[in-house]
């Protein structure tokens, strides 16, 4: 008897498994990582995703086909902000060579900055969009919902197990999340100060990848009839408030208020606002019943930490974050129009730095004041650090960006058919709580974002093709 034919595996196969790979394991960088790859080296998300866009070239070398969405306008809207990027730097190029830092030369700094800037926001969205191509709305929602679901099934296992043991001292189950250490790219680490990370390397981190799958994992309300279609927004509920993220815990809330105001606005998903209330009230009722002294006391932490004004004077982290937003405006303030060039302002901003923000705070002594150590220092906000590097034009451009593609994506959920319609809220909520959570961040190493602008554009190409299709039926 012969043996059946093996089929061969496409390369477009391999970049889609690897796509896939990269979303389950985006939240996994608590581990040593790759120093060559910079701010990439302990992102195993992107390594998956840099392996793919490699075989990507392979088939577009041997094939010459590649999806370039070059008449869609939030992708000519995205390529106008990084042409400005470069331009601006070139305006400068007078201060840029002779800008050095922490043995770095401002020339240098700029590579590798724009680099990190291509990379997520080009090279990333021109892979993504040629994985799902062809890919139908619901392929589109399931398959990447799914694989997001299987990685908040295990960021959550180990995160309930480090809540034990952190907040609740059940110190008999440290062997037990040890075994995690088995798993590719997880390192066992303990969080301070009574806050877990589960497999992300700190809180903020942890709270980061909870904002960017909010959105995906709240859609199984509006698309499940399923009894379990709660659980995911109970899992994120969970994580958020034992991570003490202060912006995880702002923005999740903002997403949830969208949730719910949408669910309440329509009356076909009305009574899953209701329903959620319920399991809500179901889950708080069994903290509190475990050991309700403990939920109590750190509910009131949480609260606490949202006292900005107060925390401002004797905590350090708000310190700092402020401290540096507010140099990156007085740099702002000095050069108005196109900035100091792309990855240039902590050469400027560092003689901005108010005393309120140094006074008691062993971080800009010891880190950031620091020659020897070679790393700079976040901008704690990617809005005042475009304002100081790229001026008003170029912050405009990135804002408006951002604004057009919450725009389309309330179009897409109100005037688009069912197909689309999940996606639209999934996006709404996606562009929504990343961007607020840009407000933390300065890098763009939100591959989050890049996905659903990815997702975008490939809806609302459709929806034009096919409206201008029934156009030409009309006329003919």
């Amino acid at each position: 008897m012969l043996d059946k034919p093996i089929k061969s595996i496409s390369l477009r196969q391999i970049y889609t498994l690897l796509f896939l790979l990269g979303w389950f394991f985006f939240p996994f960088n608590d581990f040593e990582g790759i120093p060559a790859l910079g701010e990439f080296k302990n992102e195993a998300g992107a390594f998956f995703f840099m392996a793919g866009l490699l075989v990507l070239a392979i088939e577009i070398f041997f094939t010459w086909k590649v999806v370039l969405p070059l008449r869609s306008k939030p992708f000519l809207i995205l390529v106008l902000f990084i042409a400005w990027c470069f331009v601006v730097t070139v305006l400068n190029y007078a201060t840029v060579s002779q800008n050095y830092y922490k043995h770095t030369s401002g020339i240098y700094r700029f590579i590798r900055q724009y680099a990190s800037l291509l990379i997520p926001s080009f090279l990333f969205l021109i892979f993504f969009l040629n994985v799902i191509k062809n890919w139908s709305a619901i392929e589109m929602l399931t398959k990447i919902r799914k694989v997001l679901l299987f990685s908040l099934i295990f960021v959550f296992i180990y995160g309930f197990i480090e809540t034990l043991i952190i907040v609740f001292n059940v110190n008999a189950l440290r062997p037990v999340l040890a075994l995690f250490g088995y798993f590719p790219f997880v390192e066992v680490n303990y969080m301070t100060g009574g806050r877990i990370s589960s497999v992300a390397y700190e809180s903020p981190s942890l709270g980061n990848y909870l904002i960017t799958i909010s959105g995906w994992m709240f859609s199984y309300i509006l698309s499940s009839k399923s009894r379990y279609r709660f659980i995911p927004l109970l899992l994120i509920l969970f994580l958020t408030f034992f991570s003490g993220s202060r912006t995880a815990l702002i923005n999740i809330t903002v997403q949830v208020t969208i949730l719910l105001s949408i669910l309440y606005a329509i009356p076909s998903y009305r009574k899953n606002f209701l329903k959620i209330f319920k399991f809500g009230f179901i889950a708080i009722s069994i903290l509190l019943i475990i050991n309700g002294n403990k939920v109590v006391v750190a509910v009131g932490e949480k609260i606490e930490s949202l006292n900005f004004s107060k925390n401002l004077k004797n905590n350090i982290s708000n310190q700092t974050r402020f401290g540096m937003q507010y140099a990156s405006l007085q740099v702002f303030k000095e050069n108005p129009i196109i900035g100091v060039g792309f990855g240039q302002e902590t050469y400027h901003k560092r003689f901005h730095y108010p005393r309120w923000a140094k006074k008691n705070n062993w971080e800009f002594e010891g880190m950031y004041q620091n020659n020897k150590l070679r790393s700079f220092p976040s901008a704690y906000n990617i809005y005042t650090r475009l304002l100081a590097e790229t001026g008003i034009i170029g912050f405009s451009i990135f804002v408006f960006l951002i604004y057009y593609c919450i725009k389309q994506s309330i179009y897409v959920f109100k005037k688009s058919s069912d197909q689309y319609r999940i996606l639209g809220f999934v996006l709404i909520l996606s562009f929504v709580g990343l961007s607020l959570n840009w407000l933390q961040t300065d890098f763009f190493r939100q591959h989050g974002f890049w996905l659903c602008l990815a997702i975008l554009i490939t809806i609302l190409n459709r929806i034009s093709y096919n409206n201008n299709h029934s156009e030409t039926h009309l006329y003919n």
